[in-house]
């Protein structure tokens, strides 16, 4: 099903599922201190890795660790500072203590055990595709998004602290795999909804669309999304208000923009905001607020996110050359940003009135280009 909202501009062993994952107790995903961990995905060509931080009360980080995912990383044809073009390479699952990180180099999904600012590489899965891009986490589900050949999703199991993956979970997009360039027609972000019953894909230049597939948690994605038309915006990456509205980054127009999403899985516009900015492609939500990532600007955009969906600008805030992905702790005090010309995490302190000051910049070796940031 297809619906245009804007012009211009397995299950048998599923069943035991639950009582599986239930049976392996969750490892605690805050830091062996108090105030919590920052980790980072350097999607580097020759050994990706994830690089931990302990995170300060001011909101400044330690570099801990670093840990090798046992993939490769990956670049797209036309990238620069984004080599995935994505949002999500990363992934924390808070409440079982798992992290997940995409290695778009090898085609392959690396699981970690995550000891508050430590890791354990426990699993390295393939992605059911070419070229992955992000993952999206729900209770004991996890989708993976792959970004070449047209664009595909594929979903896995976790029982207990281990991904099986479904076969039958695996959908084609149908994207054209020859749209050139190839990092502005790729898919963007897999996603699911706050209630885990639909996942969203953006797919960016490669068709302006967001496609929807409604979750059966024993059965899988529903075997054709409703395709939502976005002509012109160029959907790159979503979020999620504490209302449940989806919020939007528009690289096509360098807007946000706010939806509600329909029973039919259509979506409904609320309100659209332009930033101003080149190349918004990031978002982020954190305390009724919302920031968009502007590449081509070096900064972030910031918006107050009303109940009922409308934006309001809170300014622009500098960031670094490259602005890519962003990650808010689970308070929204505390934002990072990925500067993906020099592969930095600039901290930034959120304040009452959601305006950002900067706390300060950090190495994160060998990750120019790279994206993917989470914070506990």
């Amino acid at each position: 099903m297809r619906t245009s909202i804007r012009v211009a501009g397995v299950a048998g062993f599923a069943l035991a599922m639950p009582a599986l994952a239930a049976a392996t107790p969750a490892a605690a995903a805050t830091s062996s201190g108090r105030d919590g961990a920052v980790f980072a995905l350097t999607d580097n060509l020759s050994a990706n890795t994830v690089v931990a931080y302990d995170r300060t009360p001011d909101g400044a980080l330690h570099q801990g660790g670093t840990y090798g995912t046992g993939g490769l990383g990956g670049q797209l044809a036309g990238s620069v500072v984004d080599h995935t073009a994505s949002q999500g390479a990363l992934a924390l699952d808070r409440d079982n203590g798992l992290l997940y990180a995409v290695n778009a180099g090898s085609d392959t999904l690396t699981v970690f055990d995550v000891h508050g600012d430590r890791l354990d590489r426990r699993q390295v899965v393939g992605s059911g595709g070419a070229f992955p891009v992000s993952v999206a986490v729900h209770g004991n589900l996890v989708y993976v998004l792959n970004a070449r050949d047209g664009g595909s999703i594929q979903g896995y199991l976790r029982l207990g602290r281990t991904l099986v993956r479904v076969p039958a979970w695996h959908r084609t997009l149908g994207l054209d795999p020859a749209a050139a360039p190839e990092f502005t027609h790729s898919p963007g972000q897999i996603a699911f909804t706050p209630d885990g019953s639909r996942l969203l894909v953006t797919t960016k230049a490669g068709s302006n669309a967001i496609d929807v597939f409604a979750v059966d948690r024993l059965r899988g994605p529903s075997a054709r999304p409703v395709v939502n038309s976005l002509p012109g915006a160029v959907p790159f990456a979503v979020a999620f208000d504490g209302g449940g509205h989806l919020l939007v980054a528009e690289a096509g127009p360098n807007a946000v923009a706010s939806f509600r999403i329909d029973r039919d899985d259509t979506l409904s516009p609320i309100a659209t905001a332009a930033t101003g900015q080149a190349a918004t492609c990031w978002i982020v939500a954190a305390n009724g607020r919302t920031y968009t990532g502007n590449a081509g600007s070096g900064n972030l955009s910031g918006y107050a996110v009303g109940r009922d969906g409308s934006l309001r600008s809170l300014g622009a805030f500098a960031t670094g050359a490259g602005q890519v992905d962003v990650a808010a702790t689970p308070d929204g005090r505390y934002l990072y940003a990925q500067t993906g010309a020099a592969g930095n995490l600039v901290a930034l302190r959120a304040g009452l009135d959601g305006t950002l000051t900067k706390v300060g910049e950090f190495s994160v070796p060998g990750a120019a280009g790279g994206e993917g940031v989470v914070a506990s």
